[in-house]
């Protein structure tokens, strides 16, 4: 007999859709739909209506304001731990910040209507979206108090930390020019704030490519805004139960 293979691509590959039970899972499973999201791809633009919820598997996507001077800064990042999109089931429908892929990849988009319908039944799936939501205000907040109150070199290991988490593997394809961009900084500081955390052995950077080498001694180097975020995410679906078909492992 063959062994029987672990499907490409999968819902349960992102935590929320695996923290489903399989009875309201089913509900969902026939309106998902597999979409490829490409770097630089802008899923939804600041004031516009939002047709779509976006649940990661692969990608990761950057939740950022741009200033009238054309200036950009990150102020959270969603892979396969949450959902972009929470204006639908919060009401809002339109935001300020716009959300453009950082990491290719791929997500299972789902209608609006479909979600408010589902979102409405107030069920595990209701308790999980908003128990997110509580985990993303988290992490909006912290990274604008690491933004004024640490340096750029500790911006940069968090960002790299929450990066690495939501990754299949210790590598990033991203030149420094993305980074600062992301961190609302100048390429000068990421220049050398890599280069500090290259020449300690922490990271290796070549030509767009960025390997964490110690894991240990990035968290050392970061500040505790990574802990915090990490921390809350944990507590607040620590007691979600996923399906057993789901290969979703907690960090």
């Amino acid at each position: 007999m063959g062994i029987a293979m672990k499907p490409l691509h999968s819902p349960s590959q992102n935590h929320l859709l695996a923290a489903l039970p399989t009875a309201e899972f089913e509900l969902l499973a026939g309106h998902l739909e597999l979409v490829p999201l490409l770097l630089g791809q802008m899923l939804y633009e600041p004031g516009s209506q939002l047709q779509h919820a976006y649940f990661p598997t692969t990608a990761i996507v950057s939740l950022h304001y741009v200033m009238e001077s054309g200036a950009t800064t990150d102020s959270a990042g969603v892979g396969n731990e949450g959902v972009v999109g929470i204006s639908l089931f919060m009401g809002g429908n339109t935001t300020p910040s716009s959300a453009v892929v950082q990491t290719a990849g791929h997500a299972y988009r789902l209608e609006r209507r479909r979600l408010l319908q589902e979102f409405n039944r107030a069920g595990l799936f209701q308790r999980v979206l908003l128990r997110y939501t509580q985990a993303l205000m988290t992490q909006m907040a912290q990274t604008a108090v690491c933004n004024r109150h640490h340096s750029i070199e500790q911006q940069l290991c968090r960002w790299l930390l929450l990066t690495l988490d939501r990754l299949p593997n210790s590598e990033l394809v991203m030149t420094q020019e993305l980074v600062a961009s992301m961190l609302g900084v100048r390429r000068e500081g990421i220049t050398e704030a890599a280069g500090n955390l290259q020449r300690a052995g922490i990271i290796s950077y070549r030509r767009g490519h960025i390997a964490v080498l110690d894991r240990a001694g990035l968290e050392k180097s970061a500040c505790e805004c990574y802990a915090v975020v990490r921390k809350e995410l944990r507590r607040l679906l620590s007691d979600v139960q996923y399906r057993q078909d789901s290969a979703v492992v907690s960090r």
